[in-house]
């Protein structure tokens, strides 16, 4: 059903709550990013929610002109698998971060990437508990110190990338809170049917400042940072170099970007993908755009059509339906003089 959608500017999808993060946050720059998105893809405020978990990037849907859902931690993915299948005509974004989504909210989230729920997930990955002040997360390195890590973190930390590839993700990309090309990355997402989950690199200025500076610093960005564009050559450094396949060992190298060997990217490869994912920032650039994509039937339309498929044909009748089986009435007893 095609209806007409009223025209939006950025500002139509802001709400008139006053943003409160750190002076300097990163969430600023995604939000901004995500406001001057909604408007280029022709949805309208009254079919879109934004759902939440709990931590900084979880105020979000109070910043948004649009229904929405500050729910409990790490329950954002469930609470939105249950809005989605209410009311399948919704826009579902889900906003959650490193400790919501990988920590106290992992199973959700694997379980919602699986199911392949029609949504967009953003992940923002600062690698530390902002909210709670410091500690450290999930995503966090090993030798991170916080509070709750006062000698340094001993934990292997995980990729999110990675993650969403193992629990059957079919749409996989990444931003940077700040880059112009964040944009292209949502509206990517957006158009892709299923789950799209998103990792954002998003600064911590109080707690874990600069922590990503080894690939956004404008001294090293170029050098560092490869975005990928289906069909294109995987060139970074002003073209002068190029990701290609080391078949002796089985892993990605970095040659010339005028050599035969560099890859046109191809994001059904899920192999690649997970070379690309897991690209250590020490020797390879930042994989950023869109790493993985592979569109498969959704599970909210499969519930839809199994739902009409066992009502076809059936009236609805509720009082048949209590009637059903067993019935026995409780009797008053006579009271007791």
């Amino acid at each position: 059903m095609n209806e007409q959608v009223k025209v939006t500017t950025a500002k139509d999808w802001a709400s008139d709550q006053e943003v409160r993060w750190c002076p300097g946050c990163g969430d600023y720059a995604v939000l901004k990013a995500v406001q001057r998105t909604m408007p280029d893809l022709g949805v309208a405020r009254e079919k879109t929610v934004f759902i939440s978990g709990i931590g900084c990037s979880s105020r979000f849907p109070y910043y948004m002109a649009s229904y929405g859902f500050h729910t409990i931690h790490g329950r954002a993915c469930a609470v939105a698998t249950g809005t989605k299948l209410a009311n399948p005509e919704l826009d579902v974004w889900i906003i959650t971060g490193d400790g919501d989504a990988l920590s106290i909210g992992g199973n959700h989230t694997m379980h919602l990437l699986r199911r392949n729920l029609d949504c967009q997930l953003l992940l923002f990955n600062n690698e530390i508990y902002g909210l709670t002040k410091g500690q450290y997360s999930p995503t966090s390195r090993i030798g991170t110190r916080s509070p709750s890590t006062p000698f340094g973190s001993v934990d292997r930390p995980v990729n999110p990338c990675s993650y969403a590839l193992g629990s059957g993700a079919r749409f996989v990309a990444r931003g940077i809170d700040v880059h112009k090309n964040l944009v292209d990355v949502l509206k990517a997402a957006h158009a892709h049917r299923g789950a799209s989950f998103v990792e954002i690199y998003q600064n911590c200025v109080v707690y874990n400042d600069d922590v990503f500076a080894p690939f956004t610093s404008k001294e090293v960005a170029a050098d560092k940072q490869l975005w990928l564009q289906a069909g294109q050559k995987m060139l970074f450094a002003g073209g002068t170099k190029g990701i290609a396949l080391d078949m002796e060992h089985h892993r990605l190298k970095v040659v010339d970007g005028d050599s035969d060997e560099v890859i046109v990217h191809n994001p059904r490869n899920r192999s690649v993908a997970y070379m690309l994912a897991e690209m250590p920032v020490t020797i390879f650039p930042m994989a950023l755009g869109v790493i993985y994509e592979d569109p498969a039937p959704t599970f909210d339309s499969a519930v839809v059509e199994q739902n009409e498929a066992a009502a076809k044909g059936k009236k609805a009748d509720l009082q048949s339906l209590v009637s059903k089986g067993q019935t026995w009435m409780v009797e008053k007893e006579p009271r007791a003089e």
